[in-house]
């Protein structure tokens, strides 16, 4: 008896529940029809928001004998998501332990905690209304998606990157993944709390950025280069100016100088198209103390590597590749693409002069993320590229839970920038960079930075 009424109450909650979500969608439009969008751009947010709200209570009261008071006030919630924010999509971005949102479909939300992916209940209406809500958040910073252009790259107000992939080249009609970014930048304080890197190797590294020399942080999707560029970042001296150049606009430097520039793709006619080789360009004109690519993937490679042996150094980006050597790889094709009539010689001295040093992060199976190689670029030996690791993270094994076992090791190699620090009166002990000292994991090595 008592399994017949579990079976008879959860047919009763399904109904319900299905109720409840015919009447918001009923709600929706009703509230979305008294909406006069040609006044929206004139209206503060926080107005708009609350005279949304109030419109939604309104319409829920005449519906009151169908709903309880925690009922209509989440009703109330979900109708002002729908209508300027995310709508199923805002509890998750307002979740400060999610990282990544993954979206397969209208029915298939993951989210990635502490490194993990995790199924979450969250579901769309429809494939349409999936669709809506990525094409507003396009239109907000002027992208656009739809059949004739199915993919879209853009940033949320809150710094948040959105990818999208609509149909026909998604097979489950929209794939959406949104890389968040804590609202609060990370610290070396941060990096060091979470095994990230040591504080010798971030010590190393800080004097490297007030050295100006050229740094390149390598590795693969989400295996933290932007967070490292951010934190790096912040050891610039408040006087330079820094000019800096994204896809999509990600980076949050602290320094109050600041010119900030993002691409723009081409319009409807294929036209009108910036790509950060033309930002990049015209940055050298702009007075730039330093300059900061946010990824360098493309033909901007080649100018990059110009305005780095032309005297604009201090000069930071970011790179996908393996390991360090390969990331030196990958800018040589780079620029064999941006100028193929270039001598592979020619390049390979232009990447020994430009690039000081390399910096490679990685996501370990376990979902953290580390320092795995700090190379300092040495020069030339014949037609080979030379360079030496001076600290590394070697992995010996895995525990109980799956998390890496291993440390950060010193190779036991004094830099050849030493001389460059000692000249700019910058102190680097160099007993850093021997084995038995890298150990000790203090943070008295930050003091005099």
């Amino acid at each position: 008896m008592l399994g017949i009424n579990c079976v008879s109450a959860g047919r009763d909650d399904s109904t319900r529940d299905r109720h409840l979500q015919q009447l918001k969608e009923r709600l929706h439009e009703q509230l979305i029809s008294g909406v006069d969008y040609s006044v929206l751009r004139t209206v503060e947010p926080e107005v708009l928001r609350e005279e949304l709200r109030r419109g939604a209570a309104q319409l829920c009261a005449a519906h009151s004998d169908l709903l309880s008071q925690s009922e209509r006030n989440r009703l109330i919630d979900e109708l002002v998501d729908e209508a300027l924010g995310l709508g199923p999509l805002e509890p998750l971005m307002h979740d400060p332990t999610i990282s990544d949102i993954l979206i397969n479909g209208p029915r298939c939300v993951y989210v990635e905690r502490r490194g993990q992916l995790e199924l979450t209940p969250v579901k769309f209406r429809s494939l349409e209304h999936l669709i809506e809500i990525v094409q507003r958040i396009a239109s907000r910073v002027g992208r656009r998606i739809d059949e004739s252009s199915p993919m879209v790259d853009a940033r949320l107000p809150d710094g948040s990157r959105l990818n999208a992939v609509f149909r026909p080249l998604a097979l489950d009609g929209a794939l959406v993944s949104i890389r968040r970014f804590s609202a609060k930048p990370f610290t070396v304080d941060d990096l060091v709390a979470r095994g990230a890197a040591t504080p010798p190797m971030l010590h190393f590294l800080a004097a490297c950025v007030r050295a100006r020399m050229n740094i390149v942080i390598s590795g693969g999707t989400g295996s933290g280069k932007s967070t490292l560029l951010n934190t790096l970042s912040g050891f610039i001296p408040s006087a330079e100016r820094i000019a800096t150049i994204e896809d999509a606009a990600e980076l949050r430097l602290q320094q109050p100088h600041v010119a900030r520039m993002e691409t723009r793709p081409p319009n409807l006619e294929g036209k009108g198209e910036i790509t950060s080789r033309d930002l990049l360009r015209n940055a050298l004109r702009m007075r730039p103390d330093r300059i900061i690519v946010g990824e360098c993937r493309g033909a901007e490679a080649f100018d990059m590597l110009q305005a780095m042996n032309t005297g604009h150094d201090g000069g930071m980006s970011t790179i996908h590749a393996n390991d360090a050597r390969d990331s030196l790889t990958r800018l040589e094709m780079l620029i064999g693409m941006a100028a193929p009539e270039l001598p592979m010689w020619f390049i390979h001295r232009q990447i020994a002069s430009a690039i000081h040093l390399v910096v490679q992060v990685a996501r370990l199976p376990s979902g953290e993320r580390k320092v795995i190689q700090v190379s300092e670029v040495t020069g030339m030996h014949g037609e080979t590229i030379n360079m030496h690791d001076l600290f590394v993270y070697r992995q010996t094994g895995i525990d109980a839970n799956g998390s890496p076992q291993g440390a950060f090791e010193a190779c036991g190699i004094q830099p050849n920038c030493m001389d460059r620090f000692k000249a700019l009166g910058i102190k680097v002990p160099r007993e850093l960079f021997d084995r038995k000292a890298h150990a000790v994991d203090r943070l008295d090595y930050l003091g005099g930075l």
